[in-house]
């Protein structure tokens, strides 16, 4: 039975992934909202086969857009998903009683990641907590980038059951997310007044390594744990790159 909560998707040509997320929520809630950025390939297509709401706006960044998608929905309560997530059967049996806490202003899930078709169990992969369940209009989502639920009432509660992330497809996939993503983020550090050095950026981007690989046990899950952790250094490392190309610059 379907559950008094919305669905929000924010959405750019995912016409290879979106499907597999409104598959794994077209049984959990009436109202599905996608929010498109200009799509130009199949993605509002798939979304009109599943009934979905379809809306479209210009890009603002991950926290607007977020925000943006939540105004649009009608109940209270909003499941946020991306296209590269699937809501497991379980997890969407346990929102339907978690929504029922009146105490409650936002639920976090651990994230499941796949890489190579397997689970990845350790370092920044897992558990990889995220905020997706919110009380629309008691919070707002911040930050272009890593965006952020800031709840103005109710404490944010943890749940166990997992959403399932699948990002990558292979290492060419992390190159270029790492790319787009550390210029995002040096952009907006800039805006804020943010400057960094030399020393800081290489210093910043060894520490993420160890963190990952070593402290939080990367080396666990073989090769693809080191690529992970190598890969989570060297975005560190060009985001203050990047800032430092834009101090110099501008």
């Amino acid at each position: 039975m379907k559950i008094p909560a919305s669905v929000a998707i924010i959405a750019f040509n995912e016409e290879k992934r979106i499907r597999a997320c409104l598959e794994s929520v077209k049984d959990f809630s009436e109202i599905v909202i996608v929010l498109d950025t200009r799509t130009n390939d199949a993605t509002e297509a798939i979304a009109r086969e599943f009934r979905c709401e379809i809306f479209r706006e210009r890009w603002k960044g991950f926290g607007p857009q977020k925000q943006s998608a939540v105004e649009k929905c009608s109940n209270e309560w909003v499941l946020l998903i991306d296209c590269d997530e699937v809501l497991p059967a379980e997890t969407a049996h346990v929102i339907s009683s978690a929504i029922i806490n009146p105490g409650v202003g936002a639920y976090s899930f651990p994230r499941k990641n796949y890489l190579h078709g397997r689970w990845l169990r350790h370092g920044d992969s897992w558990p990889d907590r995220q905020t997706r369940l919110v009380r629309g209009g008691h919070g707002k989502f911040n930050s272009i980038v890593h965006e952020s639920w800031a709840p103005d009432s109710g404490r944010i509660a943890a749940l166990d059951c997992p959403i399932e992330h699948r990002p990558f497809e292979n290492y060419a996939d992390m190159l270029d997310t790492l790319n787009r993503y550390s210029s995002l983020i040096a952009e907006d550090m800039f805006s804020r007044g943010k400057r960094t050095s030399p020393v800081s950026a290489v210093s910043r981007a060894s520490w993420m390594f160890l963190r990952t690989y070593f402290v939080k046990l990367g080396f666990l899950d073989g090769f693809d744990g080191f690529v992970s952790a190598l890969l989570k250094g060297a975005g560190s490392f060009f985001k203050y790159a990047k800032l430092l190309e834009l101090q110099r610059s501008r």
